[in-house]
């Protein structure tokens, strides 16, 4: 097999409080997943593609490029000018709980002569041997989260999903991950010392106890998969009422062409905000909600930095209208809603309730 090369890319970084809350957090995450990569045996190579100067470790290849942004071309381009014959991309800040021993097992699967993702239908993670094919594939990709799906469909490739689990479900996209981070701890030494100083809003404390209660129940909605129902009803106390729609509708276009369709925005659009929240809090003791379903079946596309004054409830500051009033209603709320994107539906949900197992079992909870 030949020598498997790691890719990152890492960009699109923001100007305002609540994106550097991501950006730094993804930086951090990437800085410590190159490490763990290189910690692995051979000095394996590893390339960071970014569009801004970046201090990295020894012997890491920065691929620096401010140019206009095309996803399957830029990889492409990547791969044919460094040769690479074997590669493990991931998406900058993604899987930040992944370790030397994950990768270590991601490698053994390629030597096995199998590509590898952590999503099938919305990837981070993808690692594939490289060809004429390949190339081809990759080139009309235009987001990352669609590589597994078109490796396998126009690459000619056999993609196999890792095991899901914390470690491959958790992404940092959203300033709701990097809380859920800082309070549930994990990752490397450079991303908990950047996640030390986040000022946590009270609503992350407030749903830990929830979890171990058996008369509490959990109102989930959004990109929600199986796997993650299927680990709430394991693992959980609680009861789950779960809504989930919608999920792949990044990967597959949905969002973009406006075919996004929710039945909660639905209801909400039918009783208008006061009753939606009233409602939720009757079905409910909290409630996990994925904002960009709302937002995408409402056609309305939020800027990252209105998003993320969403995620992190600081609604005065919001300038579209729709989410500004959504985030207020939500901070407003009788019971504790927190508001994210798909990581939230997934690796969020799962960190925090073994945070709160673990809590019980040490006695603080």
């Amino acid at each position: 097999m030949a020598t498997p090369t790691l890719i990152i890319f890492l960009g699109g970084f923001g100007s305002s409080d609540a994106e550097r809350i991501v950006d730094d957090a993804r930086l951090a995450a990437t800085l410590d997943s190159i490490d763990a990569w290189r910690s692995l045996p051979g000095s394996l190579p590893a390339i960071l593609v970014t569009d801004r100067d970046i201090d990295t470790p020894d012997r890491v290849t920065v691929d620096r490029d401010d140019g206009d942004f095309h996803f399957g071309r830029r990889l492409a381009e990547v791969l044919r000018k460094h040769s690479v014959e074997s590669a493990v991309y991931m998406g900058g800040g993604s899987l930040p709980l992944f370790s030397a021993g994950d990768f270590a097992n991601v490698i053994e699967r390629l030597a096995e002569g199998v590509g590898v993702t952590n999503n099938a239908f919305s990837s981070d993670l993808v690692a594939f041997g490289v060809n004429d094919a390949v190339l081809r594939a990759i080139e009309p990709v235009s987001r990352d989260n669609s590589l597994a799906r078109a490796l396998q469909d126009s690459g000619g490739l056999r993609i196999d999903a890792l095991e899901r689990s914390l470690a491959t479900q958790f992404d940092i996209d959203t300033p709701t991950d990097a809380a859920v981070l800082a309070i549930t701890g994990g990752g490397g030494p450079r991303l908990s010392e950047t996640l030390a100083e986040m000022q946590l809003d009270a609503r992350y404390r407030a749903v830990l106890p929830l979890f171990l209660d058996q008369t509490k129940e959990l109102v989930v909605a959004g990109r929600v998969g199986s796997h993650a129902w299927g680990y709430l009803e394991r693992e959980t106390a609680c009861r789950v009422r779960l809504f989930a729609e919608e999920r792949g509708m990044e990967a597959d276009g949905r969002a973009e062409s406006g075919e996004a369709r929710s039945l909660l925005a639905y209801h909400l659009d039918a009783v208008g905000l006061p009753q939606f929240f009233e409602t939720l809090a009757e079905l409910g003791d909290a409630a996990f909600i994925d904002t960009r379903v709302l937002l995408a079946h409402k056609r309305i596309e939020a800027s990252r930095r209105d998003r993320f004054l969403s995620d992190l409830g600081r609604w005065e500051l919001i300038g579209e209208p729709f989410l500004r009033d959504f985030t207020c209603a939500a901070v407003e709320a009788p019971i504790p809603v927190l508001l994210g994107g798909h990581s939230l539906m997934s690796g969020g949900l799962m960190a925090l309730n073994e945070f709160a197992w673990a809590e019980r079992d040490a006695g603080r909870l």
